[in-house]
């Protein structure tokens, strides 16, 4: 069985302590961690400033230039995997391995590595971004003259913490540039999700990066509640409960928490919907449905009865496949009691007394007997050797529960109000396309407090840029402006 250590500020660790993630299929044991305890975490991070010291040392330059180096080492080479036992672990390897955890289908998997890939590889233009065009230089001796204008920079924090996911490889990319603004990670892995965390951090030491800016640590929920309380900002994943109690940190630690994304067409275009059904699906069923910023509400001014029917037909055509079948989207859930306990909320709702909601897509299902086999009769069907939830789009009014819920497969909910109630009445949304050419009408979503990043025309909502702030701008996290000025 694989093992994988500890790093405690780049040095594996072999715990005594071991959790083992089992294979999703088989339910064998696959790969067995050490965990961190609280002590050993407290006593490590006592060390942030000397892994801040190392990358303090670095010009910004030669940074850039090693990640460049770490998003070729990560996308194509052999990388350790546990130093101890002499393991490595190939590209194809690393996809396995994913896919093995969480059920994601090798082709997802593949996207996703891409996707962490393209962002070291284009670091300056994704920092350029971020910053404003800001000579990062400035990094180096923590202030500068920009276009005649002093200007200073000063850490936030010794060391960014963060708490990860399971879900995706692809959030990967919001800290994978933390290394070239000169700070130290101390990163809590998810537990079905181990793999990417360390595969970065092996590419970036192989690329020159000092292995002492690496904390490596699997632990429990206590664990990762310590990472993130000593270190001075942090950075957690997870569900409205699960990162509740950050919230209230006044920015210290950023949250990414369920998305609740949505496509909107405005009154300009309802009549084209047609024109918009891939787009909307493609929105949907991106990497299977499990990121924040797959949409998961369609909100339309007329014709939703008809957009809803459209898009359940599209979405009935995503199936379940073989992990390594190229035209797989779908993903399995790795307990088989998650999805049925999501099939189950979702009927709760439908048959409460909210309001009406109606399930298309079980419509379409029944009147196709090779889909209505295939769902055994509901939305939730065991095979390939795992459990999926089918694609699910729902017709309900905006006062619903389901009007803004967001679940880890293709779900959406089709929406009809009017145009006036728009943006007002969409709640927070992580990411809005606006599909609409009239001006006023876009301008109130422009205007609009509650929309975090906002797409005119018809883009996916899964299209995303990574030089613009995604739930926040990690420079600006890690970096506070300082007002100075010297004698002439």
């Amino acid at each position: 069985m694989l093992h994988l250590p500890i790093l405690r500020w780049g040095v594996p660790y072999r715990s005594v302590n071991q959790v083992v993630t089992p294979h999703f299929r088989t339910r064998e044991p696959f790969v067995s961690m050490s965990q961190a305890n609280l002590g050993l975490i407290r006593r490590d991070l006592l060390r942030q400033g000397e892994a801040r010291a190392a990358l303090q040392r670095i010009p910004v330059a030669d940074l850039v230039a090693m990640a460049g180096r770490a998003a070729n080492h990560f996308l194509n080479d052999t990388l350790p995997l546990d130093p101890d036992s002499g393991t490595t672990q190939t590209p194809q390897q690393y996809i396995e391995q994913v896919s093995a955890t969480t059920g994601m289908p090798f082709s997802n998997v593949r996207r996703n590595m891409l996707k962490v890939h393209g962002v070291l590889d284009k670091v300056d233009e994704v920092l350029a971004g971020l910053t404003r065009g800001l000579d990062l230089s400035v990094l180096d001796s923590g202030y500068g003259t920009v276009r005649s204008q002093m200007l200073s920079f000063f850490p936030r924090t010794e060391a960014l913490g963060v708490v990860l996911p399971s879900n995706s490889p692809g959030v990967h990319s919001l800290w994978a540039p933390a290394t070239v603004l000169k700070m130290p990670l101390v990163l809590k892995p998810g537990s079905a999700e181990p793999w990417t965390p360390l595969r970065l951090i092996n590419a970036w030491i192989k690329a020159g990066a000092p292995a002492n800016a690496y904390g490596y640590y699997p632990t429990d929920h206590a664990g990762g509640n310590e990472i993130l309380r000593s270190t001075g900002r942090g950075m957690v994943f997870g569900d409205v409960g699960s990162t509740k109690r950050w919230k209230a940190e006044g920015g210290r630690v950023e949250v990414h928490g369920p998305g609740y994304s949505k496509v909107v067409i405005g009154p300009d275009l309802a009549d084209q919907w047609e024109q918009y059904i891939d787009v909307i699906a493609e929105s949907i069923s991106n990497n299977g449905g499990r990121s924040c910023v797959n949409a998961s509400g369609v909100w339309v001014t007329k014709h939703a009865d008809a957009i809803a029917e459209a898009l359940a037909k599209k979405l009935a055509t995503v199936v379940p496949r073989a992990a390594d079948d190229e035209a797989a989207i779908l993903a399995p859930f790795a307990d088989p009691e998650t999805g049925k306990r999501i099939s189950a909320m979702i009927d709760g709702d439908m048959n409460g007394d909210a309001g009406d909601a109606r399930d298309v897509s079980a419509s379409v299902r029944d009147a196709d007997p090779v889909l209505r086999s295939l769902g055994e009769g509901g939305r939730v069907t065991t095979v390939h050797g795992g459990t999926y939830v089918l694609p699910t789009i729902v017709r309900c009014d905006a006062s619903h529960p389901l009007a803004n819920r967001e679940f880890l497969f293709p779900f959406a909910s089709v929406v009809q109000v009017p145009a006036s109630d728009l943006p007002e009445c969409l709640g927070p949304s992580l990411v809005v396309t606006c599909i609409s050419n009239d001006p006023a009408f876009r301008a109130r979503f422009v205007a609009s407090p509650h929309v975090d990043r906002l797409n005119f025309g018809p883009l996916s909502t899964t299209q995303i840029g990574w030089d613009q702030p995604h739930e926040g701008n990690l420079f600006e996290h890690l970096y506070a402006r300082r007002a100075i000025q010297r004698l002439a």
